[in-house]
C-alpha cells in the first residue's frame, strides 16, 4: 500500500462488475480500510474479503459521514435511491467528492448531494466489464474515461482521480450525455449481436470453429474502421455487386433466417453511410434488400 494514499478513506456503492474492479484499482489509495455497501450482505461480504483492505458498511449514511471519496456503482434505475441515501448522512461542512460511474447520466442527479456541499461528477469508464476484475483494472490503464461535472473544481477532482487509475479523462456536456451513450452501446453492444449473428451463420455454413475463422477478419476491419472511418469499407456494397448481395439473401433466407434483418437493416446503413461520403445512389441494391423475405 501506498504510504501517502491520496484518500483518507473510500467508499464503493454497489458489488455488481465495475463496483469490484474499481474496489480492487482504488483499495490501496485508501489509508482506512475501504468500506463497501450493497443491498445484498453475501455478495458485498464476498467482495470485501476478495479485497483485503476493506470493511462491511452497514447503511449509506454512515458511508457517507465516513469517506472523502465515494463512487456509486449500481444500475441506473437505483441511482437516485442511492444518491437520497448518502445526501441524509453528509455532514455539515463536509466536502467529500462522489461520482457515479453510470454512462446514461450526467452529473444532475447528483445535486441532492452537491446542494449538501459535496463535490460532484459522472465519471464513466469507456470500457466493458464482464466480470475479471483482475484484468479489467489492468485494462483501465490508458482506457478513457468521460467526466462531466459542472464546476471546474470537479472536473479537476475527476482528472486527479482518473489519472490514479491510469487513464485518460474526456470531457462530456450534460445535454450530451445520452448521445455520448448511445453511441458507445452502438459500437459495443451491438457489436456483440454482429458477431454472434455471423458466428451462427458460419456454423450453419459447416465451419467447426467460427470465431478462430472471423477473429483475423473481424480485428482487421475493427483496427482500420477506428483509424480511418468509412474508408475503410471494402466487399461488395462497396462495389456495387448486385449479384454477389442477392446471393448473400437468398442463402440467409433458406439457411440462417435469423441473421436476415439484421443483415438487411445494416446493410442498408452502410449504403446510407456510403451516399453521405459522396457514392452513387444504390436504387437496385436498395430494392433487391427491401424485397427480400
Amino acid at each position: 500500500m501506498r504510504s501517502d494514499p491520496p484518500y483518507r478513506r473510500i467508499g464503493v456503492i454497489g458489488t455488481g462488475r465495475v463496483a469490484n474492479a474499481m474496489a480492487l484499482a482504488l483499495h490501496a489509495h485508501s489509508a482506512d480500510p475501504m468500506l463497501v455497501w450493497g443491498r445484498d450482505p453475501a455478495r458485498r461480504n464476498t467482495m470485501v474479503a476478495g479485497i483485503g483492505h476493506a470493511s462491511a458498511a452497514t447503511d449509506l449514511a454512515a458511508t457517507a459521514a465516513a469517506c472523502d471519496l465515494i463512487l456509486i456503482a449500481v444500475s441506473d434505475d437505483a441511482l437516485s435511491d442511492v444518491v437520497g441515501g448518502l445526501a441524509g448522512g453528509l455532514p455539515a461542512g463536509g466536502t467529500p467528492f462522489i461520482l457515479h460511474l453510470s454512462g446514461r447520466s450526467g452529473a444532475a442527479l447528483l445535486a441532492p448531494l452537491a446542494q449538501r456541499g459535496a463535490l460532484t461528477a459522472a465519471v464513466h469508464p469507456a470500457m466493458t466489464f464482464t466480470g475479471y476484475p483482475v484484468q479489467e483494472v489492468g485494462r483501465m490503464v490508458g482506457a478513457r474515461f468521460v467526466v462531466t461535472a459542472d464546476t471546474r473544481t470537479a472536473i479537476d477532482a475527476a482528472q486527479d482521480f482518473v489519472a490514479l487509475l491510469g487513464g485518460v479523462a474526456e470531457q462530456v456536456g450534460e445535454a450530451q450525455r445520452p448521445l455520448y451513450h448511445a453511441a458507445l452501446c452502438h459500437a459495443a453492444n451491438h457489436l456483440v449481436t454482429l458477431i454472434a449473428g455471423a458466428r451462427d451463420a458460419l456454423a450453419a455454413a459447416g465451419i467447426a470453429e467460427p470465431g478462430a475463422l472471423l477473429g483475423p477478419l473481424v480485428r482487421a476491419s475493427l483496427d482500420n474502421s477506428l483509424d480511418r472511418g468509412m474508408a475503410a469499407l471494402s466487399g461488395p456494397l462497396l462495389r456495387g455487386d448486385d449479384h454477389t448481395i442477392a446471393d448473400h439473401l437468398s442463402a440467409l433466407s433458406a439457411d440462417s433466417p435469423d441473421l436476415l434483418p439484421a443483415y438487411r437493416a445494416m446493410a442498408g446503413a452502410t449504403l446510407d453511410l456510403l451516399e453521405r461520403s459522396g457514392a452513387g445512389p444504390a436504387a437496385a441494391l436498395r430494392r433487391m434488400l427491401a424485397a427480400a423475405p
